[in-house]
């Protein structure tokens, strides 16, 4: 197809689709498409999850439903648009395949986007040279980009290794480990070279291709110019943080998997991500090529700028993005409180009320301000417990946090919670991401009264899987007294008004257990 047909224009209509825009890169690419002048299409399984997005609202943005694994959907959703950025990953807690998940999830894309006529695909991949012992994580990365190539439509290939940017996994494990551990024990790959990149600079990459032709059907490596050892980034980020010198002693006998277990304990990455990525360390990743560098000339960040700037978003709770943001919001249909008593199989419930002399407005930040740095208003050692026995088991437990110390948004983790819903001054609805015998929601919902005061009620509901899940809940349901009455009177001191009624069971709801 001829350049001067692919080169981008910023007034076609046809909108630049975006696949993955909930992930951390596609989240922070949206809005500057937009201010760069396109119109975008963000395209998720999810379009609640999007709507929740700030960019959601600027009419610039469309949101279009698509599943990278259903060929029909996907088409659908590309359906009239110029280009698409393939931003996709399947590695997750829940895929027990991702390199076969992303190869059927590649060749989806491939076929829906010719079908839908689209011009060009950008694609994210990594770093690494082709080699026997390249890791499976990192030969993944190299097997989609072939099949995407292998299709009708031109494809543009941006290799990364590790993405320094607050909230990037590869971050993440790097700033827990140092912040946590004095000392290290490490496996050989901590003297690795590496060449990482700044997510400023890569986001930089993925919008000026759109307006360079010469882009189009190539393959280029991204870094930053200088070459480091993941040792070396450890030193420069305990300098950064201003702590003490970090000792590091690399032995021989840590394998990736036990690697992954002692990243799943000390930080918040789980061990099903921690282990590719850990795989992966051990394999060089250099830019073989810098003719980018020409193409799209920029200031790179060298790593020390990269971690400070990732430092200072982190201490102004400036993070945009974060890697626990991808992932499906996980269906609980039998969840709302207003489904019939039978809806859903066994499900027990346990609700509480409390009235507060205080407006919904004045309520709600401190209904949304839970978990985190906050804590959960009462008992806080029991859900410190409850969240280091679920680390143990590999489940999440508290160490994710939440993005934003003040507001969330569908799609958030908080704790070991995922929200389902936040609607400002009116209600918060969470579903449980820990290990559980079956699964769980808590939910508040605030009702302001004619007399400007609130009801909060919180409802906490649970559908057990087997036997386990019913001797677990009757085994916790003694704590709920004291944890959820006590979160009510917190949450009612938090928000400055007192207290007219409750804590209590409601009236006009039974608790079925």
């Amino acid at each position: 197809m001829p350049e001067t047909v692919l080169a981008m224009n910023r007034n076609d209509p046809r909108p630049i689709a975006v696949l993955g825009a909930t992930g951390y890169v596609g989240a922070r690419l949206v809005p500057r498409l937009v201010k760069a002048g396109w119109r975008v299409r963000a395209v998720g399984r999810n379009p609640d999850k999007l709507a929740g997005r700030p960019w959601a609202a600027d009419p610039g943005v469309e949101i279009a439903p698509g599943d990278v694994l259903d060929r029909g959907s996907l088409e659908a959703a590309l359906r009239g648009c110029r280009a698409v950025f393939y931003l996709v990953h399947s590695m997750g807690p829940h895929i027990a395949d991702f390199a076969a998940t992303d190869r059927q999830a590649a060749e989806n894309l491939a076929a829906a986007a010719a079908a839908a006529g689209v011009e060009r695909i950008i694609y994210l991949g990594g770093l690494g040279d082709d080699a026997p012992h390249l890791s499976h994580h990192l030969r993944s990365r190299h097997e989609v980009g072939d099949i995407l190539k292998k299709g009708s439509i031109p494809v543009t290939i941006f290799r990364a290794a590790m993405i320094i940017g607050s909230g990037s996994a590869s971050f993440e494990i790097l700033r827990y480990l140092v912040e946590r551990l004095p000392v290290m024990v490490t496996p050989r790959w901590i003297d690795t070279p590496c060449q990482p990149i700044a997510v400023s600079n890569v986001l930089h990459y993925l919008v000026s291709c759109l307006d360079s032709p010469a882009t189009i059907g190539e393959t280029f490596d991204i870094g930053t110019e200088e070459v480091v050892t993941y040792r070396q980034l450890m030193r420069l980020y305990a300098e950064e943080a201003r702590l003490p010198r970090r000792w590091i002693i690399p032995v021989p006998v840590l394998t990736p998997r036990l690697s992954s277990y002692w990243i799943h304990l000390v930080t918040p990455v789980p061990a099903s991500l921690a282990r590719p990525l850990a795989e992966g360390l051990r394999n060089p990743v250099l830019c073989r090529d810098a003719a980018i560098r020409e193409l799209i000339p920029q200031l790179l960040f060298g790593c020390r700028m990269a971690i400070r700037l990732a430092l200072e978003n982190l201490r102004l709770q400036q993070v945009e993005s974060s890697w626990m943001d991808a992932g499906r919001l996980p269906p609980v249909e039998w969840s709302s409180r207003d489904d019939p008593e039978w809806a859903g199989g066994t499900l027990f419930r346990d609700e509480r009320r409390i009235v507060v002399a205080a407006p919904a407005r004045q309520c709600w930040p401190a209904v949304v301000g839970i978990g985190g740095q906050t804590g959960w208003y009462y008992a806080d050692w029991l859900w410190r417990l409850r969240g280091g026995m679920d680390r143990l088991l590999g489940g999440p437990g508290l160490g994710r946090g939440r993005r934003d110390p003040a507001a969330v948004r569908a799609g958030d983790a908080l704790d070991f919670w995922r929200v389902l819903a936040a609607e400002p001054d009116r209600r918060l609805k969470l579903v449980a991401e820990m290990k559980l015998p079956g699964e769980a929601v808590l939910e508040l919902r605030l009702t302001e009264c004619a007399d400007g005061t609130t009801e909060i009620r919180q409802s906490a509901r649970f559908r057990p899987r087997g036997l386990f899940g019913l001797l677990y809940w009757y085994a916790v349901l003694p704590l709920h007294e004291l944890v959820f009455a006590g979160m009510l009177r917190g949450i009612a001191r938090a928000a400055g008004g007192a207290i007219l009624v409750g804590p209590e069971r409601p009236r006009d709801r039974t608790v079925r257990s």
